[in-house]
């Protein structure tokens, strides 16, 4: 079984093991994707671990609590960095924490970022599996626009780099449609829900929601009790997130993700037996968070059997064609990200009804 070790003890105790800096919220308002994602990456690091691990060595994994603020997850991983208790990052959490995540590595060790997120930001040594706006949310926008008519929107996100990068592409998108947005707010952590009666007084036929986590949920769950009937596209619901709402059964709660634990693909099917064999049919169930952080190991464990290395360079030189195969079916990186179809779920009651892939 494979470790996952404190970053703490990692300090104290040497390893031959390759560690991989696990940055994974356990806390704050992405603290409900942790349980999945550790599982995940448990579950991909056993695999590896089983084909001989990574450069013949083992793998242990080095939880770090991604749900704190950027500054703080960042000296943590740098200092792991910096003592050689980490040799690589892998992770699920907020952009603004990336950033600052990036930055302290500063290049000396990979990382790979699972979930979807602004583009951009291309550093040496750092790999994007998660999907941009024009991928991820777009589509979305353009399918709702021209099914549901909707042609007044407003754009709700929590205040940091994401929500407003999303928010300035989907603002093109619909002048290009012709739709307009009749308002826009990006909201601190748990005010959310306040803007309900401004959202109501703009009578909108659809709401981008960029919100995340626990924010998420509780907007969801007094837009219900409002009565609204807006459409709502949100870019980071997932599995955890509907049943923290308590399922939704207005029909017009939507996701985009690359990833349902319900996709009907051989692929999924043979993630989900996997995850169920290892964690038991009571564990946390699959989502799109979660999954990531098995590619986000799996991507480094290929990426350093193509390379001989766990070196930054030799990886960047090898980095564009490696493929690994996950829940998702095989990702490709082509210039240090990955492309891959989304599908638009549409909420039923505690499930997703998938309505439509875009490639």
């Amino acid at each position: 079984m494979t470790a996952i070790v404190d970053p703490f003890e990692a300090r104290l105790i040497p390893s031959d093991a390759v560690r991989i800096g696990l940055v994974v919220p356990v806390s704050g308002v992405l603290g409900l994707v942790g349980p999945c994602a550790i599982n995940c990456a448990v579950l991909a690091a056993e695999e590896v671990n089983a084909r001989g691990g990574v450069l013949g060595r083992q793998v242990e994994l080095v939880l770090v609590d991604g749900g704190r603020p950027g500054p703080e997850v960042a000296a943590e991983v740098a200092g792991l960095v910096a003592s050689g208790t980490v040799e690589a990052v892998a992770g699920t959490h907020a952009s603004d924490v990336r950033v600052d995540v990036v930055a302290a590595i500063g290049g000396r060790v990979p990382f790979v970022y699972a979930p979807p997120y602004e583009g951009g930001g291309h550093a040496p040594g750092v790999y994007f599996l998660g999907e941009t706006p024009g991928r991820q949310l777009e589509p979305g926008i353009e399918w709702l626009v021209q099914v549901h008519r909707a042609r007044r929107w407003y754009l709700l996100g929590n205040d940091y780099v994401w929500p407003r990068l999303v928010h300035a592409g989907a603002r093109r998108r619909l002048h290009a449609r012709g739709a307009t947005v009749v308002g826009e707010a990006f909201v601190r952590y748990g005010e959310a829900a306040s803007r309900l009666g401004r959202i109501a007084d703009a009578r909108p036929d659809a709401i981008l929601l960029t919100l995340i986590g626990s924010d998420l949920v509780a907007f969801n769950r007094a837009y219900a009790a409002s009565g609204l009937g807006a459409a709502r596209l949100c870019g980071a619901l997932e599995e955890h997130g509907l049943l923290g709402i308590g399922g939704d059964g207005t029909g017009e709660l939507y996701a985009s993700m690359g990833y349902f634990r319900d996709l009907p693909t051989e692929a999924s099917l043979d993630f989900a037996e996997r995850y169920a064999k290892r964690f038991g049919p009571y564990a946390p169930m699959l989502n799109a968070h979660g999954q990531g952080c098995y590619e986000a190991v799996a991507m480094l464990a290929a990426l350093s059997g193509r390379a001989g290395s766990l070196a930054v360079p030799a990886l960047d030189a090898v980095a564009d064609g490696t493929t690994i195969v996950s829940a998702r079916g095989p990702l490709t990186l082509v210039n240090r990200q990955v492309r891959r179809t989304v599908h638009l779920g549409r909420a039923d009651g505690l499930d997703f009804l998938l309505e439509k892939p875009f490639q």
